[in-house]
């Protein structure tokens, strides 16, 4: 890992984007009883909300925060013991014989349904009402952009074998917003608080099916203006497409399941993948590629050379998680049959979730320790930022490349999108400094400095005002290399909403 007297080099260049607990806002929003949503409390917030007297308070978690969830029953049960407690989220995937004690109802499907039963309110049909839900996104500790939030589906026909989102809903997809129309007149109201405001879409495998995702497109096109949407996509799916098509719809980031080369998942079906990603890189389009560690094929050497072949391909950003086993899944199943769980984790149960984060090696490999895995993994972390240097530079080069592309295309909407890629580039003049500063080593900071004479180049010099804010970042990221390292300031403060009219009977936190 690259370290400086400021903190760690990753940490300062990484962009920070504050998730909330989805789901909680959107089945609120979807209920008749008023309701009350805590994101983030601290215990004393907590306390204070659970002494209203709350009939029903529901708490959602994932298995790494299965401990979280028992802290918080034990203080539902000591301040507001008249409370029914229900547990949801995918940390549900866990057996009853371990929720039932701390849950007088479990919630393991579509979460508005469940809780419209529950309440004795009548069904609704789809769409359902969707509630705003704006996203910051930061870099070096300052606001850069907003991302509004869409709901678009839940669960996933591909099935692979370790996915819990699949299985959760058993490989179904649940078209939370059916038509590519339902699609865009969300994005609409989000266009009403910022005609400039960047979308993600949220459904496992968004552009599965075709005629949906056709659908909006012309919903786009119609409108004559381009938008900025990140989405998830697989290999399979997107072989469905042009990338004009693409890019008509407004999609400029994709998260891909690269995997491993030898994986052969259905979703990995289609073009081969190093096509998809250069053309998707020249055109602009940033991809979020995924890489698993510790496949029962693997050694040490094929994830190398697995790593080799997925950084020539440039993505701007890469997550490596290890291959890990999730109550619910063919995974998981099998690696119990085989009593292959590591030892210290089979015979504790809360240990196993508190290490189901995708960073422990949990499963007995055939022929490499879980500390070798362990290794692979963080070296991939490593060599990626090494190699390629901070993702917030590899996106402005993917713009650039983007504009270059687009700029004189004779498709009004795809000209727009060669303007909008302009103004972000101008938008990052001010990280430059800091990359030519802080980069990970000689080669990087060389490279970064390059970029910086090529946009110069193209867009223009930088104004006075550009350069002061330019220093101002240096100062900016030297601040956030130490905040982070010491952890300073990094917890998120309390975001309460209420939904509903009158007397307040439900919490959801």
């Amino acid at each position: 890992m690259s370290t400086s007297p400021c903190g760690s080099s990753e940490w300062r260049f990484s962009p920070r984007s504050l998730h909330v607990s989805f789901g909680l806002e959107y089945i609120a929003e979807n209920i008749e009883v008023p309701t009350t949503v805590l994101q983030y409390p601290s215990r004393r917030e907590f306390i204070r909300e659970l002494k209203l007297g709350h009939d029903l308070v529901g708490i959602s978690f994932v298995l790494g925060t299965f401990h979280r969830m028992k802290e918080q029953v034990e203080l539902i049960r000591r301040y507001s013991p008249r409370s029914k407690i229900m547990l949801g989220g995918y940390g549900t995937v866990l057996s009853d014989e371990l929720l039932l004690p701390f849950s007088d109802f479990i919630c393991r499907e579509e979460g508005v349904g469940f809780m419209r039963r529950l309440l004795g309110e009548p069904e609704l049909a789809m769409p359902y009402s969707h509630p705003m839900i704006v996203n910051p996104l930061t870099v070096f500790g300052r606001n850069v952009s907003h991302t509004g939030v869409v709901f678009a589906g839940l669960g996933c026909p591909n099935g692979c074998d370790f996915c819990c989102t699949s299985h959760f809903f058993r490989r179904k997809h649940i078209r939370l917003l059916p038509t590519g129309a339902d699609i865009y007149d969300v994005i609409l109201r989000y266009m009403t608080l910022d005609p400039e405001m960047s979308i993600i879409i949220l459904d496992e495998d968004f552009l599965l099916n075709r005629k949906r995702g056709l659908e909006f497109r012309d919903c786009v096109l119609k409108s004559g203006k381009a938008l900025s949407i990140f989405c998830f996509a697989s290999v399979r799916a997107l072989s469905m497409y042009t990338v004009t098509e693409i890019l008509e719809m407004g999609i400029d980031g994709v998260w891909i399941g690269y995997e491993g080369t030898r994986s052969d998942f259905k979703k990995q079906s289609g073009r081969p993948v190093a096509e998809i990603f250069t053309e998707f890189r020249e055109h602009g389009i940033t991809v979020l590629a995924s890489m698993i560690v510790g496949f029962d094929y693997q050694t040490t050497k094929i994830i190398e050379e697995e790593l080799a072949g997925l950084l020539a391909l440039k993505p701007c950003f890469s997550q490596f998680l290890i291959y890990g086993p999730v109550p619910g899944t063919p995974f998981y199943d099998r690696i119990v049959e085989q009593d292959l769980l590591r030892r210290e984790v089979r015979d504790d149960p809360e240990l196993f979730c508190r290490k189901a984060t995708g960073f422990d090696s949990l499963v007995i490999h055939p022929s490499m320790s879980a500390a070798e895995i362990e290794s692979s993994q963080e070296n991939c972390f490593e060599e990626d930022f090494r190699r390629l240097g901070p993702s917030i530079f590899r996106c402005i080069e993917t713009w650039l490349l983007g504009y270059l592309k687009l700029q004189d295309s004779e498709n009004p909407i795809l000209l727009d999108k060669a303007k909008m890629y302009r103004r972000m580039l101008r938008g990052a003049y001010p990280v430059f400094l800091a990359g030519r500063w802080f980069g990970p080593n000689r080669e990087i900071r060389r490279w970064i400095g390059q970029l910086q004479g090529r946009i110069h180049a193209v867009v223009g010099r930088p104004t006075l005002a550009e350069r002061f804010q330019a220093v101002g970042g240096l100062g900016l990221a030297a601040a956030t290399g130490i905040g982070l390292s010491l952890g300073w300031l990094q917890h998120p403060r309390l975001i309460r909403h209420t939904y509903g009219e009158g007397k307040r009977t439900t919490s959801v936190t």
